[in-house]
């Protein structure tokens, strides 16, 4: 690989500058490793092959990542790996030997997100370094803490933080802190979007998104209110919308107030970019950092070179992000397209007749905007059905003869091949994007060609070890387990009373033994539980919000009523400035007696660090108050369950939890039932290796879980309440609690699987009726239960019954 003369000094020189930040490119192909290295990166980041959450059109192969460390160290620059995806039970083979490959091949950092893989790394590779995720949703410094004391030597802060939290975070912390400055922006919190998953089986977490963010909605004009609920009365499809397709982030002003704030690292997005454009943007971020210190004059002169480079790397319309607010107005333009790459204009016309037969073959009519070349690389958006096909531009007509090349306003047909069965219809509408060039495609072929001699050397993880670590975490070979069952006939747990505890059979071979399976109810707020509820329930979840502690002092009765019942719910997201009201919550609820708390977050047990854990007979943690608080010197069980938004999707991940101490922990929403079926297996034999420990697992079964949690407040573009997809599907929008939530008009449910669920081994399941107005929520609940095998309601399943890839 050619460098820069001096390359290795200049690098080596970056990194012992301690006021400077490091520079930390992506590369998804051997040509954008090298061009990171040659503009100037201090570090790179590859995904490891079939882990990463980046879904690539051909992953590096482990001999690929190894020559690369090699040659990224012989140039001073250091190399990580991103095995950020979430791990499915039968993966946890190839991930355990994944890991053993890359303690030899000495990478300089691991970056994750599954806590399974966390376990397994710390228990047995503890030589590789750990980097926390940015889709570990680390939002505040009790996150960035927990990761840290976990073993974390760097976390990846969410990318909806101001310059000013990430300031506070680091003071606090301490920690190393790596932060994004440019690339796509996701309209959700990273980590809890499950849009792409509950509505089409492809894993944001798994690097699979079809990115519904980027989708034009229609308005659905009113709501007309009636005797059971609200109901659309009207939809504008003409007047659609890209509510939630935010612009790309772009940091390079602000580089100096990221690293007066202690950023210690600077990432790029862009694994699924070209090497031109990984060249542009890292030339452009290498210029204005090593500009930082130089006279104002100066820096403004090579911030307008930057800008020209980024410019030129044909991404999506830029924006700073949240660097200056909570809610940048800026970073959503409604009537934009989200799409990246340069427009070439809107397609007119689509032809797919002529080509001498050639299969596969179209011409689209366009008034241009941009100039174009035969070889250049296009994205066809179809408006309506939200999807992109990329094609290579093959030929150019006008006037009737085909040309190498057209300018920007003349009116063409550019011919290329390519599958667009989706858009053979008269009433189209969509746009034309070049989102590369025929010479940064040829640059690609030469970075092949590059590491040709790697193809076909297999490196090999340590079998011996890979057994062993199998045979320790209690992993069965799952390929059976793996399968779905049958469905048989649906039948309804029983009488309405029986739900809060119901017993039934355990399976096959549970022969004359019934199990306890407790049901728990989540509701808004505390006056829902004045409402008739459709069982009785054996916990009640309610959110620990200020409206729900605001309502204590009002309903006093029913509060002290259910008291034993209840299971206070921390959300997923507490922003920094929040963190001491909850800390003071926390303790005012346990000194009243309240000992059973629901975390969103991993790291939310530091909020309960007041408190010194010891081991009790039944395998509680029993909390003593440490002497230096106001609580009184007497033992307090506390329960710490963990909410489906921890993503646990594998049994190791289960492990983890049970270190942490966790009494119970809700299953992944995003589970095949195979995946469930196995993990659960493969976790209940290894607790049998630990006398006392009887973690509980639970499983959501019915509600509207939120397809998007995201900080972005849609009232600055008028927020509807409801909008329509390009597919007719239908979703509110919500404001509350400083969050935006989207959610399905359908909920998800999975009560017409009941008997199969209970099988699975799970020990409790949970009920949600938080998602829309309680008495709506109640009816469809008993039409659900009564007559579960009708299936009057329409419903969604997710992936239990399905793929997720």
């Amino acid at each position: 690989m050619t460098t820069h003369k001096g390359q290795v000094a200049q690098s080596e020189t970056r990194n012992q500058k301690l006021n400077k930040p490091e520079l930390l490119a992506p590369a998804g192909s051997y040509a954008a490793f090298e061009a990171a290295v040659e503009q100037g990166a201090d570090a790179v980041y590859v995904g490891v092959p079939g882990f990463n959450a980046r879904a690539l059109s051909r992953d590096f192969t482990f001999a690929e990542i190894g020559f690369m460390i090699k040659e990224a160290h012989a140039c001073g620059v250091r190399l990580f790996v991103a095995m950020n995806s979430i791990i499915k039970e039968d993966e946890l083979k190839g991930a355990v030997e994944a890991l053993s490959i890359l303690g030899g091949l000495r990478s300089d950092a691991l970056i994750i997100q599954d806590q399974g893989l966390l376990f397994i790394a710390r228990k047995w590779f503890p030589e590789i370094p750990l980097h926390a995720s940015t889709l570990m949703a680390a939002n505040n410094s009790l996150a960035v803490q927990g990761l840290t004391d976990l073993g974390f030597s760097r976390v990846v802060l969410a990318r909806e933080l101001t310059i000013d939290e990430i300031g506070r975070i680091h003071k606090q912390t301490g920690a190393d802190i790596e932060v994004f400055v440019h690339g796509a922006m996701c309209f959700s919190y990273s980590g809890l979007c499950m849009f792409s998953s509950l509505h089409g089986g492809k894993s944001s977490l798994r690097g699979q998104c079809v990115q519904p963010c980027r989708r034009d909605y229609a308005v659905v004009e009113s709501l007309k209110r009636t005797g059971k609920g609200q109901k659309p009365s009207g939809v504008d499809k003409e007047k659609r919308k890209y509510f939630f397709s935010m612009h790309d982030l772009c940091a390079v002003d602000v580089l100096p107030e990221l690293r007066d704030a202690g950023v210690g690292c600077l990432k790029i997005e862009g694994r699924l970019k070209s090497a031109s454009y990984v060249a542009n943007c890292v030339s452009a971020y290498r210029m204005a950092l090593d500009c930082m210190d130089e006279p104002l004059a100066e820096q403004e002169r090579v911030l307008r070179e930057a800008h020209r480079l980024l410019d030129a790397a044909m991404a999506r319309k830029r924006s700073s992000g949240y660097m200056f607010s909570k809610n940048p107005v800026e970073a959503v333009s409604p009537e934009i397209s989200g799409s990246s790459g340069q427009l070439l204009g809107r397609v007119e016309k689509i032809s797919f007749a002529g080509g001498g037969g050639q299969p596969g073959l179209f011409k689209l009519f366009v008034p241009l905007v941009e100039s174009v070349s035969v070889g250049d690389r296009v994205r066809f958006h179809d408006d309506k059905s939200g999807t992109r096909s990329a094609c290579t531009l093959r030929f150019i007509e006008t006037g009737g003869k085909r040309c190498k090349q057209a300018q920007a306003g003349g009116k063409v047909w550019l011919g290329m091949h390519g599958d667009l069965k989706s858009i053979r219809r008269d009433n189209f509408a969509g746009s034309l994007y070049r989102v590369d060039v025929k010479g940064r495609i040829n640059i690609e072929r030469k970075g092949i060609q590059r590491t040709k001699h790697l193809k076909g050397i297999r490196v090999n993880a340590n079998g011996r070890q890979v057994n062993r670590i199998l045979d320790e975490l209690g992993w069965k070979a799952t390929h059976d387990r793996q399968k779905s069952p049958p469905q048989r006939d649906r039948q309804s747990f029983g009488r309405r009373q029986d739900y809060g505890r119901k017993k039934t059979g355990t399976g096959a071979g549970a022969g004359s033994r019934s199990k306890t399976i407790p049901c728990w109810l989540g509701v808004r707020n505390i006056h829902d539980l004045k409402q008739r509820l459709p069982f009785r329930p054996a916990r009640l979840l309610l959110p620990l919000s200020k409206d729900n502690i605001r309502g204590m002092s009002a309903h006093k009765g029913v509060v002290k009523k259910n008291q034993g019942r209840i299971i206070w719910q921390l959300p997923p997201v507490i922003e920094e400035m929040d963190l001491k009201w909850f800390r003071d919550e926390i303790r005012k609820l346990v000194t009243s007696g309240f000992q059973r708390f629901e975390l969103g977050h991993f790291a939310q047990h530091e909020l309960f660090s007041d408190y010194k854990g010891n081991e009790n007979v039944n395998g509680k943690k029993e909390f003593r108050p440490r002497s230096r608080t106001r609580f009184k010197p007497k033992s307090i069980n506390l329960e710490l369950f963990g909410h489906y938004s921890l993503n646990v999707l594998n049994s190791a991940a289960l492990q983890m939890v049970n270190k942490v101490g966790l009494r119970g922990v809700a299953f992944s929403l995003e589970t095949e039932s195979g995946n469930l079926r196995a993990a659960f297996a493969d976790f209940a034999g290894d607790r049998q290796k630990y006398r006392g420990s009887r973690m509980l697992t639970g499983l959501f079964v019915y509600g509207r879980p939120p397809l998007f949690t995201a900080r972005l407040d849609l009232r600055n573009y008028n927020q509807p309440r409801q909008v329509e997809s390009p597919r007719e599907e239908r979703f509110t929008i919500e404001r509350r609690e400083g969050l935006t939530r989207v959610r399905s008009v359908l909920p998800f449910s999975l009560l017409h699987l009941q008997d199969e669920i209970v099988e699975s081994g799970i020990d409790y399941m949970v009920f949600d009726l938080s998602g829309s107005p309680i008495k709506q929520e109640v009816a469809i609940v008993n039409s659900l239960l009564t007559n579960p095998g009708k299936r009057r309601q329409q419903v969604l399943s997710g992936n239990y019954h399905g793929v997720m890839v």
